[in-house]
Order: structure tokens, then C-alpha cells, then sequence
């Protein structure tokens, strides 16, 4: 069995047998990156901005529904010589996407990850 960092080897290897003084609670690994507070601050910030990108998301498509669902009479203005507000705003739903998807991985490439290197200095890993 190897030593990696997966779920089942928690609790074995040297470590695990060394004597500990009688009332000391074992610190686990996961545990001192859990009580960080770089690590606490990566997820909050990680859970706004998906929080965030996720109602810009939810907006716009149910926006979009609710064009459908009330207002057909508008979706179904001409734009240009072949095409309607309709399939215009559809497309921008969907790019709309990309572009949260494209903000979100600059982010991560970006901010999350100068954190995760700074969390992983600081722990000595």
C-alpha cells in the first residue's frame, strides 16, 4: 500500500504508532489545513465568487424564460433580414456561460491558486 494523500491511508504509517502525552488530541494533517486561516479564507472566497457567478447565471436564464413564458410577441421581433430577438437572445444565454466559465478559471488560474501555493508554504508541504 502506498503512503499517498487518499482517505484510507489516514492513520497509518509511523505517525500513527508514535506515543502521544495523555490529554493531547492528535492534529491531523487535515485538520491543520482545516483551522487555517488562509485555507478558511480560499473557500470563502471560492464560495462568493461561485455564489456570485451562479446568480449572474440564474438571472439571465431565467430571464430568458421569462421572455418566453410572457412575452413571445418581443422574442419574435426581426433582427436583421433572417433572425429573431429570440435566437439572438438564446445565443447570448449560451456564451453568457462561457464567459462565467472563462472568468471563473482566470480567477482559479489567478487568485486561488497564489493561495493554494501560499496555504502550502505556510504549512510546510
Amino acid at each position: 500500500m502506498s503512503r499517498g494523500t487518499t482517505l484510507g491511508s489516514v492513520g497509518t504509517g509511523p505517525a500513527a504508532s508514535a506515543p502521544r502525552s495523555i490529554g493531547a488530541e492528535p492534529v491531523s494533517s487535515t485538520d491543520r489545513i482545516a483551522r487555517s486561516p488562509l485555507f478558511q479564507q480560499l473557500v470563502a472566497e471560492r464560495t462568493r465568487f461561485g455564489w456570485t457567478l451562479t446568480a449572474a447565471m440564474l438571472v439571465v436564464y431565467f430571464g430568458f424564460i421569462g421572455l418566453i413564458a410572457f412575452d413571445k410577441s418581443l422574442l419574435a421581433v426581426k433582427v436583421g433580414s433572417t433572425s429573431t430577438l429570440g435566437l439572438v437572445l438564446g445565443v447570448f444565454v449560451i456564451l453568457f456561460a462561457f464567459v462565467l466559465t472563462g472568468l471563473y478559471v482566470a480567477r482559479a488560474n489567478t487568485r486561488y491558486d497564489a493561495l493554494s501555493a501560499e496555504l502550502k508554504r505556510s504549512l510546510g508541504q
